[in-house]
């Protein structure tokens, strides 16, 4: 980790990833609260959360393969200035309280569309700055403080939504810093020297068209049985979990607990805190081998589901906190290795599509499944909980009968790493 944070560019980038994911943790909070308290309907939230992750989902791809073609670092500049730009018109919006709903439709597709180039461009650019024996300590400490800000941000923002509980005054100022932040970014990367189109191979995107490059990217993941599965296995569980969560927690907190916007804040903060414990695992501890990260991965699938069946019944804080907790600590452990393992698997010159393919796999469907999440919340808050956690189980019995995830923890050996290095550079 010293030797990343010895190079400049990674620590402009680590500088510009920590301030603007604290910002959208203040965002996250604010506008599913926002909605609640303009119309207090569940399902009024999934369509506005679903209006930011259509967009998001439909442009991924495409914005894979512009990240390929041009620098990351162009993209997540450009990204960062206009997210900015909509931040502050919302919090303008919200603090002369004009704000009306079909603003948080224009917000959440305007943030859903610029998402769509943001994501693959933020999760191809650390290969570019880093060597590949050092791929693993760069991932950490990115993804690291974004779940460092997910615990921090969301309880900050409770905190300040509730202290102002009587107006819309503490969720303006929550647009307010997420503005601030997206300007600190876009100063960051505007003073990186990373250079642009680093693709040399016959394959790279710029000699095919944008539509031929994605269908390369296609090709490459599909023609990978342990790769399809393992996309497969991540879009099934965010479908049937993450949709859920975003829309079922801020309800949870506002019908059941009485700490209300501070309990929301605390509760998606228990499973970032989770997540960052899950990072520190994965750095400090021996990896596991074959059997071992094959049963792992299946008990974390049949654990999520369990403790979100278990979250339909629970009314106290500090239970729904301390399973969250739990979960985002076997997630984070779990991402890590997943996530630099695919990414080193990956060609070069197919990174951006690479990373976009698995970025859409994880967020693909969210916004149908919290579409549907907010319909069954209106109508059975704890039926929402205790389906999708029955799914869950149902998809980790399922894969726990996959010969190809059976390949994939044997490929997650000791010395996997360096394999898979060997392999990229072929």
């Amino acid at each position: 980790m010293l030797n990343v944070l010895s190079i400049r560019d990674f620590r402009l980038l680590f500088t510009a990833v920590s301030t603007s994911l604290l910002g959208d943790q203040f965002a996250l909070i604010a506008t599913p609260w926002l909605v609640l308290q303009l119309t207090g309907d569940p399902l009024a939230l999934g369509i506005v959360l679903a209006l930011e992750g259509i967009p998001r989902a439909l442009f991924m791809l495409f914005g894979g393969a512009i990240t390929d073609r041009l620098s990351p670092r162009i993209l997540m500049l450009a990204s960062d200035i206009a997210r900015f730009v909509l931040a502050t018109l919302m919090t303008v919006a919200v603090i002369t309280g004009i704000v009306q709903m079909w603003m948080l439709y224009a917000f959440g597709l305007g943030f859903g569309l610029v998402a769509g180039f943001a994501i693959p461009a933020g999760n191809s650019i650390v290969p570019m700055l880093v060597k590949e024996k050092d791929l693993l300590a760069g991932n950490s400490l990115v993804m690291g403080v974004s779940q460092l800000a997910g615990f921090v941000g969301p309880v900050m923002a409770g905190i300040l939504i509730g202290k102002y509980s009587d107006s819309f005054f503490g969720i303006g100022l929550a647009f307010g810093i997420d503005s601030v932040t997206f300007a600190i970014s876009a100063l960051m990367l505007w003073q990186m020297r990373l250079g642009g189109n680093l693709h040399s191979s016959t394959d790279a995107p710029d000699k095919q068209s944008v539509w031929a490059a994605i269908m390369t990217g296609l090709r490459y993941v599909w023609k990978d049985e342990t790769l399809r599965l393992i996309f497969l296995i991540i879009a099934a569980v965010n479908f049937l979990f993450v949709g859920p969560i975003l829309v079922g927690i801020p309800v949870l907190a506002n019908q059941r607990l009485a700490e209300g916007a501070v309990a929301f804040g605390l509760l998606m903060s228990g499973f970032a805190g989770g997540n960052l414990g899950g990072f520190l695992l994965a750095g400090a501890l021996p990896k596991p081998t074959g059997r071992t990260m094959r049963l792992f991965l299946i008990f974390l699938l049949a654990a999520f589901g369990i403790a979100m069946g278990i979250m339909g019944f629970i009314n106290l804080t500090w239970i729904d906190f301390g399973l969250l907790l739990l979960l985002g600590l076997g997630n984070g452990y779990a991402t890590i290795i997943l996530f630099t393992s695919i990414q080193t698997r990956a060609p070069r010159t197919m990174l951006g599509r690479i990373m976009s393919l698995l970025m859409l796999s994880s967020i693909g469907l969210v916004p149908v499944s919290q579409v549907i999440s907010g319909a069954i919340g209106a109508w059975n808050f704890t039926l929402l909980f205790v389906s999708a956690g029955i799914l869950i189980v149902l998809a980790a019995i399922w894969t726990a009968f996959q010969p190809a995830m059976v390949a994939f923890s044997e490929s997650l050996s000791a010395n996997s790493l360096p394999e898979l290095l060997g392999k990229s550079r072929q």
